[in-house]
């Protein structure tokens, strides 16, 4: 089959095109710059307006949409516009163009994230009971813009009414691969340079999906024809950071980690050039629908992933 995935060059996109190629389909990434050291065929699009790249829809199986600039930086005024700039502008431009389709895709995942449910240590979000955040007591204005950006990419993503194509809105956690630079990449850095203890209080949830889920969840949505809507992409067991930061030394082999609060933590994510809310905010969110629906999961427990994920790591690493 024909898949398309609209800023696919980051890890994830990477990480879906590896697979779904070694697999046999064809995939096309919408990419900004023409990169042929990428997984996938490139198409330049620039993400704002129909184009000559509107043409790979055409008789495609599917469209994966994760464009939009990444969050991994300092929020401030520059960032923030394109942050929210790029998701809303890609996923209203995508919905023009299959609605323009004379043989659109069957189906349209669209990226969003679990940030958008709220800061909370009481209870886990599901897609039913789950809380939309923007409105929690103390906590900082960088959570407020996350959820405010959240809420723009879903409305966008919902204004487009394509009756011809299945529409589903992956809610996603963190996914945890071994790939650089990536989001494991970073926490095992500070592990394996004695960084890795709690962050902050250590209470809050981290909810995480490990990269064979993630790929498994997406290839499901594909098959299962009569799924459509909200989908929570992630784990079903989120731990509290103290002990997913636990877990994950001893996957490594470290006895000990420094915690990281107050002045560190503020040093610390300003030397990796993001903000406190990837470590700080609780996201609790368990992906309900998946596990009525009978989706199984490989690894939903945090042990068994951290040991698999040092474990390739070290592969793709043999001298370090």
């Amino acid at each position: 089959m024909k898949i398309v995935i609209p800023g696919g060059t980051g890890q994830i996109g990477q990480i879906l095109a590896r697979v779904f190629e070694k697999e046999g389909h064809e995939v096309v990434i919408l990419t900004r710059r023409d990169d042929a050291n990428i997984m996938g065929r490139p198409v330049v699009w620039d993400g704002q307006t129909v184009g000559d790249w509107v043409e790979e829809l055409e008789g495609a199986k599917v469209v994966i949409n994760l464009a939009g600039r990444r969050v991994h930086c300092r929020y401030n005024a520059k960032n923030r516009e394109e942050i929210m700039r790029s998701r809303v502008d890609s996923t209203r431009v995508i919905g023009q163009a299959i609605a323009r389709a004379s043989n659109p895709p069957r189906l349209w995942l669209q990226a969003s994230t679990a940030t958008i449910y709220a800061h909370r240590y009481d209870a886990a979000n599901d897609e039913v009971s789950g809380i939309i955040g923007g409105n929690e007591k103390n906590s900082l204005g960088t959570w407020h813009f996350s959820v405010e950006v959240a809420k723009a990419w879903e409305r966008a993503f919902n204004e487009a009414s394509l009756p011809q194509t299945r529409k589903v809105l992956l809610r996603s956690a963190l996914t945890v691969s071994p790939d650089d630079g990536g989001f494991f990449d970073i926490l095992l850095g500070l592990v394996r340079h004695g960084l890795g203890g709690r962050m902050g209080n250590g209470r809050q949830f981290v909810s995480w999906i490990h990269d064979v889920d993630f790929v498994a969840a997406i290839s499901w949505l594909i098959a299962n024809e009569g799924f459509t809507g909200i989908v929570n992409v992630a784990s079903p067991n989120p731990i509290r950071n103290t002990e997913f930061m636990r877990i994950l030394r001893e996957a490594w082999g470290t006895p000990i980690g420094l915690v990281t609060s107050g002045w560190i933590l503020t040093v610390g994510t300003f030397l990796m050039r993001t903000e406190k809310e990837l470590v700080l905010k609780s996201r609790r969110v368990v992906p309900g629908r998946l596990l009525q629906a009978g989706f199984q999961f490989k690894f939903p427990d945090w042990e068994d992933a951290a040991r698999d994920l040092c474990a390739r790591w070290r592969c793709h690493h043999p001298t370090q």
